[in-house]
């Protein structure tokens, strides 16, 4: 088989912050998928960034009386200490702020002029008059418009969930100063990505790139109406690059973060002799691009950047891997429940090794959340990596010390046989990103090598001298299950696999080790591979993560990829998954027949209806629903809906809501009203 050219990518941790548990779910996902693509002798690199641009990083330097570069610099040599402490291996981790970066966003700027793409528009922003600096959302706080909750932040309300813009803040003021905002225009440039809209509609949906329901998700959310034009620029003062035909203005962020992916990678070809061409343009044998992001950043990296990619005749990904967020024992990270753990917290306290494994054991191909539940992520390594994995060699190692492995493979039984077979299914949920997957046969596997164990007991038969063959005999075969292992897992804990190749004199190197056993090499002498988790360690690494000040929204929040959202565009994150509810949430849920007795389009609203609905004996309830792209209004009369009639009143701008119309389907025309059986009368309960 041809062997594959890949490159790998995760997002750009921001340079403003230190790198936590949050993270790293990312950061090992990419890194467990690349180390598992080189095993399988694919050539394969992977390119990271810090991502260094932007108002944020501008004023953190201005607070702590430095420059942008100083303290980008310290936060790199941070951030590479931090990954590699969790075995993080990067081919090449660059900055957005390299010359490496500004010459690729010159060329891809170059493009999207060429091809009409660019135009301007004046935007009103909220101005610190003290601080003399546009404020992003996050730097502005005041009153909700909607509700009238104080010390909300500029782009949406905690305690009503409204969103806004920062200008429609009730006495707004400026965290950056403490001083009033004023409301100051300033020229923009702005990218027509509705200009490819098309396009972007057949390759989101071509069921290629993307998960089946993040390709549903911008179907339903964005696709289905004209894109808005997205803001790439931003008036100084700011710290990034300026625009070179357009001076005094600067790429926002997010124009040269995802740049950034490139930017590095032509770093690493500078560094190897290396052709950038080879990697990001089309060509007779074109690499394969993957990104691994969080689901909070799935509309850049799945409309924007393709958009860039496609007009700058770049290489398009061949899949963009999605991940949800992760919570700690089923809550939002907190920095006052000590449970927002930065990275070089835990290290203080655990193992690297064990975090690796029980992400991977979380770990599918779907968007769902991940739950790092305390005591069973100690439960889970002590019992599958200490009681199942280490406990191979543990038990078997120091009885053939001195004889080393037996000359020929002794009789298993098929054991070894039975788990090279199983070496491409395990394989194929690497492959997939389905680690839960791969974890659950790999230990399966080492269930079975344990039963073996225990029924051979060398230990036992070591004390009659004339059965010192079975001896060897039945280490030989359980350190060959145990090595076999190590190699399936060398993705995961590359550490253990090394361990093992110390162990057994050698090396784990490729994929194909797991299907040929090892007979008469010598055994070094055993050391302990791995301890055992013990819950006041991790008590211990809670404690010292907690912190008596005031948590933001951003800390407190189930934890985003890379805080690359800076400025007044920011798309308010829809979860792509919902949360789980039990039984006794869903029977709350009050589901009636209902009749549609009048219906109206509601001036000023793109894609309400207001809908007038019969319950029967219980009077009407008057309901927003939105659906207007899907029925005219006059259709609707006479018909059955089905309605959540204790949804509590919702005030909106055209009226009070009164419950909610159900229906299902991805949105525009695609929307499909829940219709009771025909049989149905209204007032009658759904169940």
């Amino acid at each position: 088989m041809t062997a594959r050219r890949i490159l790998v990518t995760s997002a750009l941790p921001y340079a403003n912050g230190h790198i936590h548990l949050g993270h790293l779910v990312e950061y090992i996902q990419t890194d467990i998928w690349v180390r598992f693509q080189k095993l399988r002798g694919n050539r394969c690199i992977y390119i990271c960034a810090d991502d260094t641009h932007g108002t944020a990083i501008m004023i953190r330097a201005r607070q702590e009386g430095r420059s942008e570069d100083a303290m980008i610099a310290d936060m790199r040599e941070a951030h590479l200490r931090d990954f590699s402490a969790f075995d993080v291996a990067f081919d090449n981790y660059g900055s957005t702020h390299s010359e490496y970066n500004r010459q690729v966003c010159h060329e891809v700027w170059t493009s999207l002029r060429a091809a009409g793409l660019v135009i301007e528009k004046n935007v009103t922003q909220l101005f610190d008059p003290k601080a003399k600096t546009f404020l992003a959302d996050r730097f502005v706080k005041g009153t909700c418009p909607k509700c009238q909750a104080p010390d909300q932040y500029g782009d949406n309300c905690d305690k009503c969930g409204s969103t806004y813009s920062p200008a429609d803040l009730i006495n707004p003021v400026s965290t950056l100063s403490g001083a009033t905002p004023e409301l100051r225009s300033a020229k923009h440039l702005f990218v027509e990505i509705e200009k490819l809209h098309d396009w972007l509609t057949e390759w989101t949906q071509s069921g290629l790139h993307l998960q089946d329901e993040v390709a549903n998700y911008l179907k339903g959310h964005f696709l289905g109406e004209p894109l808005r034009d997205w803001d790439v620029s931003r008036p100084a003062p700011y710290f990034g690059f300026e625009i070179p035909d357009s001076p005094g203005d600067y790429w926002y962020v997010w124009f040269d973060a995802p740049i950034g992916y490139i930017g590095s990678t032509a770093e690493w070809c500078a560094k190897n002799g290396e052709k950038l061409d080879d990697w990001w343009r089309p060509g007779t044998a074109p690499a394969e691009i993957h990104h691994f992001i969080g689901k909070d950043i799935t509309y850049f990296h799945t409309l924007f950047w393709p958009a860039m990619l496609k007009t700058a005749g770049l290489n398009l990904p061949e899949r963009v891997h999605i991940h949800g967020f992760l919570t700690v024992d089923g809550e939002k990270m907190s920095k006052t429940k000590g449970t927002f753990v930065q990275a070089s917290t835990y290290l203080k306290h655990l193992d690297p090794s064990w975090l690796r494994y029980y992400y991977a054991t979380k770990l599918g191909s779907r968007l769902d959340d991940l739950d790092l539940n305390l005591e069973e992520f100690a439960t889970k390594v002590n019992s599958d990596l200490v009681g199942k994995v280490v406990n191979l060699a543990s038990r078997t190692a120091r009885f053939v010390e001195a004889v080393g492995l037996s000359s020929t493979y002794p009789d298993d039984g098929g054991l070894f046989r039975e788990a090279a077979a199983q070496a491409d299914s395990i394989a194929a949920a690497y492959e997939g990103c389905d680690f839960n997957g791969a974890m659950r046969q790999i230990m399966a596997l080492a269930d079975r090598a344990n039963k073996y164990v225990d029924e051979q007991a060398p230990w036992t038969l070591r004390k009659d001298p004339a059965r010192a063959a079975d001896v060897q005999n039945a280490c030989t075969v359980t350190l060959n299950l145990f090595r076999q292992i190590a190699v399936y897992l060398a993705p995961v804990l590359p550490r253990l696999a090394t361990q093992a190749s110390q162990l057994l004199q050698q090396p784990i190197t490729r994929w194909e080790d797991s299907q040929t056993p090892l007979v008469g090499t010598s055994v070094t002498r055993f050391e302990h591979l791995m301890k055992r988790v013990e819950l006041a360690q991790v008590q211990a690494m809670i404690e010292d993560g907690k912190q008596t000040a005031p948590e933001t929204t951003a800390e407190a929040a189930a934890v985003p990829s890379t805080p690359w959202n800076d400025g007044p565009e920011q798309i308010a994150a829809e979860p792509l998954v919902a949360e789980h509810c039990t039984i006794d949430d869903f029977v709350k849920v009050d589901l009636r027949v209902a009749r549609v007795v009048a219906a109206n389009e509601v001036v000023g609203a793109d894609k309400l209806l207001q809908l007038t609905l019969s319950l029967g004996g219980e009077g009407t309830r008057n309901v927003f629903a939105g659906i207007k792209s899907a029925y005219k209004p006059e259709d609707l009369v006479g018909r059955l809906v089905i309605l959540c009639a204790n949804l509590a009143p919702r005030k909106m701008k055209f009226g009070i809501s009164e419950g909610m119309v159900l229906a299902a389907g991805a949105g525009g025309k695609e929307i499909f009203l829940l219709n009771p059986d025909s049989g149905a009368k209204p007032g009658h309960r759904v169940h």
